[in-house]
């Protein structure tokens, strides 16, 4: 007789092996659960971790306002730029097409990413 291609006398003491490994398996069981004093002082401890590590990752308001005034000069900067291509292109028939439309896509950008920036660090929620 045959299983799965193999004989019967060569499949049990594999057969055997495999299924007395999985019956002596050790249960596990939980511990008994914390009393109620415990669980609170369990929750104060976890909550005051939890608002020193976020004071620890928070920016100060003085690092916001820098980060934005880098970001509206660099802005600036580039629709200037955007703007000196297009009266090249509009006024003396450069051939400054894509440089005009690249740094349009930049200043577009970053005005969308300035705008955000502002309203979740500026507005008042």
């Amino acid at each position: 007789m045959t299983f799965f291609g193999l004989s019967i006398s060569r499949t049990f003491p594999v057969l055997l092996a495999f299924l007395l490994s999985v019956s002596c398996v050790i249960p596990a069981y939980a511990e008994d659960a914390p009393h109620e004093g415990e669980s609170a002082q369990i929750l104060q401890a976890f909550n005051k971790q939890h608002r020193e590590t976020e004071h620890a990752k928070s920016i100060t308001d003085k690092d916001k306002q820098r980060v934005m005034f880098l970001l509206g000069a660099s802005l600036l900067t580039l629709v200037l730029i955007t703007g000196g291509l297009g009266i090249a292109m509009g006024l003396f028939g450069k051939s400054v097409f894509v440089a005009h439309m690249i740094f349009a896509g930049l200043s577009m950008t970053l005005a969308v990413v300035h705008a955000v920036v502002a309203l979740v660090w500026f507005y008042p929620f």
